[in-house]
């Protein structure tokens, strides 16, 4: 049971017409590559999407991230950004550039290969326009191909359109409207799939842009959306797991640490100094029980407490045009961004044993809540119109075990604006 996440190599964030000056991987090397692949293993991530969409840097990029990947025995495979590259440089993706990419990197032994023919895994964000391409693609490079093509969703001739491919993976990971995610839209695509074809589930911590060269200004709910995911990864069982992202700063949703000089123009103002790093530290309990298939038996070594929330309340400034809701996706009904993102805390807490534990925000009085299990536990916790400091305590017998200092919430928004991200923050 592979477990992945996205890494955006391209410069364009999903459905981008234009392209930014710098992308979110632009001008690594071997050493920030290596440093990056060493957290995600850590973390207990096998591999790398390499998300690409033909910027003129993109083989040197793919080139020196398959060459540290392979000292670490760290995969990789390319996921080809039709809905990023269509109309740009001049034209799309081609049955013959993509046939290229993978056939110059198929060999690499950093290289994901799938199944008991090993056969090289290939990935899209979107392009089922493209469909008849890769049966060709498929033919010219033996292939596992594992297409995201979520905006089919609903079409009648859907299973046609799928019959060629190897296996689904879906993007559809973000809740439509005030309620939490179903796993209904996983076991969907699976009732869809041979018992020879593969489900890749797509698993996103949060959802917020606003980056007006592109046109994109919206968010999606995303407390609670972490834990929920991936109790619905244990429910599913899907054959691989790919985490969306580690670094699409321009959406929010990035795992992997902060690197500004590769935002996307205009998510400066929501992504700086909001680090999500801390999101990673309950991946291994996550990942450990999905491989397991029993989040019970994952032994606590470190205690440890883990928060993310907004720190601005939803009325105290201007939401900038921010939508509830994708505004150019006409089978979903706008909402205000307050009614979807909350105010409140998503409060997780890894524990040897059940413990007791207490928040505080700012002066005002502690709220307490009971972590009755070893291992994580979370909780969703609303300001109640509450700002200032967040603190932390965990206690056993009377006894305090783990404290910590979280951010702080406050109606002093920068240039009057609600940041819509999420600052994340942990223990240690």
């Amino acid at each position: 049971m592979p477990l992945r996440a996205q890494w955006r190599l391209d410069s364009h964030a999903p459905g981008d017409k234009e392209v930014p000056t710098v992308g979110n991987a632009y001008g690594y090397d071997t050493t920030t590559y290596t440093q990056e692949m060493k957290l995600a293993s850590a973390a207990g991530i096998d591999g790398f999407a390499m998300n690409i969409a033909g910027d003129p840097w993109t083989e040197d990029q793919l080139d020196t991230a398959y060459g540290a990947a392979a000292t670490l025995n760290f995969k990789l495979f390319i996921s080809f950004d039709h809905a990023a590259n269509d109309g740009a440089f001049g034209g799309s993706f081609t049955a013959a550039n993509i046939t290229a990419y993978i056939n110059r990197y198929k060999g690499e032994p950093a290289q994901y290969l799938y199944g008991a023919d090993a056969k090289p895994v290939a990935s899209t964000f979107e392009g089922p326009a493209h469909a008849a391409d890769w049966v060709s693609v498929q033919q010219s490079t033996g292939c596992f191909f594992i297409p995201d093509w979520t905006s089919i969703k609903g079409a009648q001739d859907i299973k046609s359109t799928l019959a060629p491919v190897n296996g689904v993976l879906s993007w559809d990971v973000w809740p439509d409207g005030p309620t939490g995610i179903s796993s209904m839209i996983d076991t969907a695509w699976q009732s869809l799939l041979r018992p020879d074809q593969v489900y890749m589930m797509g698993v996103s911590p949060w959802f917020y842009t606003n980056l007006p060269a592109y046109s994109k200004n919206w968010l999606w709910r995303g407390d609670n959306l972490w834990h929920d995911r991936w109790q619905q990864v244990l429910e599913v069982q899907p054959d691989i797991v790919e985490i969306l992202t580690w670094n699409d700063y321009g959406e929010s949703h990035y795992i992997g640490p902060l690197h500004t000089e590769n935002f996307p123009k205009g998510s400066e103002v929501y992504a700086t100094d909001n680090p999500h790093d801390a999101w990673r530290d309950l991946l291994p309990y996550y990942i450990a029980a999905y491989k397991n298939g029993n989040s019970s038996s994952i032994p606590v070594t470190e205690e440890k407490i883990i928060w993310s929330h907004k720190i601005n309340p939803a009325d105290s400034g201007s939401a900038s045009g921010t939508v509830g809701n994708d505004p150019q996706n006409p089978q979903q009904t706008p909402y205000s961004p307050g009614q979807l993102n909350l105010d409140a805390i998503n409060l997780d807490v890894i524990v040897q044993e059940p413990s007791e534990v207490t928040v505080q925000i700012g002066d005002n009085t502690p709220s307490v809540w009971q972590a009755n299990v070893a291992g994580p536990n979370h909780f969703l916790i609303y300001w109640n119109g509450q700002t200032g400091t967040v603190t932390y305590t965990v206690s056993r017998n009377g006894q305090t075990v783990l404290s910590t200092t979280g951010a702080t919430i406050t109606a002093d928004c920068v240039n009057g604006i609600v940041n819509w991200n999420a600052v994340v923050g942990s223990s240690s």
